[in-house]
């Protein structure tokens, strides 16, 4: 790491330092907006409930009723949607999926209208939600027209990191949003769990739980990272190329262990609030208490739910990103074969098995991961504010591992091409 930040401020990467100062005043542009207040409107009430994950995501933007209270997740909520439809449902959309880059950014601009379209149906319903009769319908009008705006801002905002940036600028947002929340949720462990009122055993307890919380925090850091950077290495030959050991013929392909990354717990915590914003729109005390007893996080069946998920998030995005049929194809028709395994059919099957194998462990290490804090805050008396914790650390560790991967990336790329360029 040290070495890479050394490269960092050389001057033949001051261009890199541009692109990642950008990417920090992007990121201080959506913090600066949480703050802003969407005008004639005062704070929500201050426990959301089943609400509190959005919340999280968006860096306590819904607490305050911001311009960016509804963040990127109407976005997230369709992509989910896009991609669950091009799996065959829907034939136009399966066909974009198979023109390559043309098709994606088609299907990305498609996911964008709706993001938007969702924005404003979840804006208007918020409003309605919140505000109840107090407002008017052009005030419920004019408060979904701002916060899809805002949603619409933070799209294009994310766009531009991802252009003139450095990473993914939808996950840095989110992972802003998150990190955000971070300092208050430490105060409201700390003051939920040490009381300086009681006796000196009361105290010596309350602080043993505070730093057990955080031994846990740290715990979710090292598993990540483990996570992140284990892989399995697939073997592979070609025909064109002597077997020799001598002079390093052979190659692998790296299958990480979570080749999702942190889709798979940011869907699934999507997904599993959508009940919730039904509820808040619809307003129905019963269907209300349905979400809170049963799709909460907290509550057995809404925990269940988030773990399951995850595992389905997970297989999805790992047998998109990797297509063992394309795989074996391309491996083909480049004269290259896995040892022990017949081209073809044979090749897919094989990948395929592994891809499923790996994925239950790189899933089962997300769902522990994800439901540690849970369960933590399960047996403790800590406030919902915390109990989504580890589903916020775990997307901010992976976001910046990418990020940083990507960093390190372009300096390696730029050190090759300059020791080229020297001979």
């Amino acid at each position: 790491m040290f070495k890479v930040l050394k490269q960092l401020f050389t001057k033949e990467n001051k261009d890199l330092r541009v692109r990642i100062y950008y990417t920090l005043g992007m990121l201080f542009i959506f913090i600066l907006g949480i703050s802003i207040r969407v005008p004639g409107t005062d704070n929500v009430a201050n426990n959301l409930g089943f609400l509190e994950l959005l919340n999280t995501m968006g860096g306590g933007a819904l607490r305050n009723f911001s311009i960016f209270a509804l963040g990127v997740m109407p976005y997230i909520t369709a992509q989910i949607i896009m991609q669950l439809l091009e799996m065959d449902v829907v034939p136009y959309f399966s066909e974009l999926a198979k023109q390559g880059a043309t098709g994606r950014q088609k299907l990305n601009q498609l996911s964008r209208y709706f993001g938007i379209a969702f924005a404003f149906i979840e804006g208007y319903a918020f409003a309605f939600a919140f505000f109840g009769k107090n407002a008017s319908p052009t005030q419920y009008l004019y408060i979904a027209l701002v916060l899809t705006a805002g949603t619409s801002f933070l799209l294009w905002l994310g766009d531009q990191i991802s252009k003139k940036g450095l990473g993914n600028g939808i996950s840095l947002i989110i992972m802003a949003g998150i990190i955000a929340t971070l300092p208050q949720m430490f105060i409201d462990v700390f003051k939920d769990l040490i009381t300086f009122t009681g006796t000196a055993q009361v105290i010596t307890l309350g602080i043993v739980k505070f730093l057990l919380f955080v031994i846990i925090y740290l715990a979710i850091i090292v598993g990540v990272v483990f996570v992140e950077n284990s892989e399995r290495r697939i073997p592979i030959q070609y025909a064109n190329k002597s077997t020799s050991y001598g002079n390093n013929a052979s190659s692998f392909m790296p299958v990480k262990l979570n080749s999702s990354g942190v889709m798979p717990v940011i869907f699934a915590s999507a997904l599993l609030s959508v009940p919730s914003i039904i509820a808040t729109v619809i307003n129905k005390e019963g269907f209300s208490l349905f979400v809170q007893k049963y799709l909460s996080y907290t509550t057995p069946v809404g925990f269940v739910l988030y773990i399951l998920f995850i595992f389905i998030f997970a297989y999805f995005y790992t047998f998109i990103a990797i297509k063992p049929e394309e795989f074996s194809k391309n491996l083909q028709e480049n004269g290259g074969y896995i040892p022990g395994i017949k081209p073809g059919e044979e090749t897919k099957k094989y990948l395929s098995k592994i891809l499923s194998r790996i994925t239950i462990l790189g899933a089962t290490f997300l769902a522990i991961l994800a439901a540690l804090p849970i369960l933590f805050s399960k047996f403790t008396t800590l406030p919902t504010s915390v109990s989504v914790g580890g589903t916020g650390l775990l997307i901010v560790v992976g976001v910046a591992l990418e990020t940083y991967k990507q960093l390190e990336g372009s300096l390696l790329t730029r050190s090759y091409k300059k020791g080229y360029s020297r001979r």
